[in-house]
């Protein structure tokens, strides 16, 4: 019996009528729910210190920036090592760094989105599983091993797009923001972020820029489904930095720096899409002469 014979032999075996299927999806469900649900908690539970965590990029900016004043400039990787804590930051009076609510429940409102991110992130490892499982029983051996890496590759790159936000993108967006106040003879015109307002900007750009590094997994999902080839790829490759860039522009804040930090990753994993698909081409190409 050949490696063929043995998967179709092991695809007969778990088939099952449907109300077996739905019982075990019922079951499944019932688990990432409760997985969820967990995880929830315990992130609403430790909101406010996870909202402290992510307004860290802001303090570094107001730092820097209350250092050297509104028109001073400040060195790229200073903001960078100092949200890392790589470096020392200036001394800050956090009272300057505020945050407003106007609603009565704004702040609660709040805690629960940020608690309901959370969850998803801490609890994806366990719906990844039970959704492979689920579907496993319906794949060939070799599209059970190449579906594992993918369910590995895909919360790495998003945390990668998550990391280059924070350490990132965060402390040159408030910088910029922080630089555009308005001065003058009894004026002031300053930025003063709503809680919701912040927590929005932060979510948006991880969910952009988590989203938009997956594109190595569904570039080569397409190539192990044969709906697309690295030649394809590559003599489209103009075509694809124009979408990067028009991406770029629509998912970032409105500054070229932003949209640059977004547009040059996404070319870099396109490229590398194209080394994926192209070694899958190979391996497919060696076991046909096999």
């Amino acid at each position: 019996m050949n490696s063929l014979d043995r998967d179709e032999a092991e695809i007969e075996a778990s088939r099952a009528p449907l109300m077996d299927h739905l019982i075990e999806l019922r079951s499944r469900l019932l688990v990432c729910v409760v997985a969820f649900v967990v995880a929830f908690i315990a992130c609403f539970a430790f909101s406010a210190k996870l909202y402290l965590f992510l307004v860290e990029p802001y303090v570094v900016s107001a730092a820097f920036h209350q250092t050297v004043g509104p028109h001073g400039h400040v060195s790229p990787f200073d903001l960078i090592l100092g949200t890392a804590g790589l470096i020392p930051v200036p001394d800050i009076d956090h009272q300057s760094v505020k945050l407003i609510y106007t609603a009565p429940l704004e702040i609660l409102f709040t805690k629960m989105k940020l608690a309901g991110l959370g969850a998803v992130i801490l609890a994806f490892p366990v719906l990844a599983w039970q959704l492979y499982r689920f579907v496993a029983p319906g794949l060939y051996r070799n599209e059970r091993g190449a579906f594992l890496p993918f369910l590995v590759a895909a919360p790495v790159l998003f945390m990668l797009g998550a990391a280059l936000v924070y350490y990132v993108m965060l402390p040159f967006v408030m910088w910029f923001s922080l630089s555009q106040a308005i001065i003058g003879d009894g004026v002031a015109a300053e930025l003063l972020p709503k809680v919701s307002d912040y927590l929005n900007l932060v979510t948006a750009l991880i969910l952009a820029f988590g989203l938009c590094f997956q594109l190595p997994v569904v570039m080569t999902l397409l190539g192990l489904a044969g709906l697309i080839s690295s030649s394809v790829m590559a003599k489209g490759r103009r075509y694809a930095i124009v979408a990067v860039v028009v991406v770029a522009a629509v998912v970032t804040p409105p500054d070229p720096i932003s949209q640059l930090m977004l547009a040059v990753p996404m070319v870099l994993l396109y490229e590398v899409s194209i080394w994926c698909v192209r070694i899958i081409e190979l391996r497919r190409g060696k076991e046909a002469a096999a």
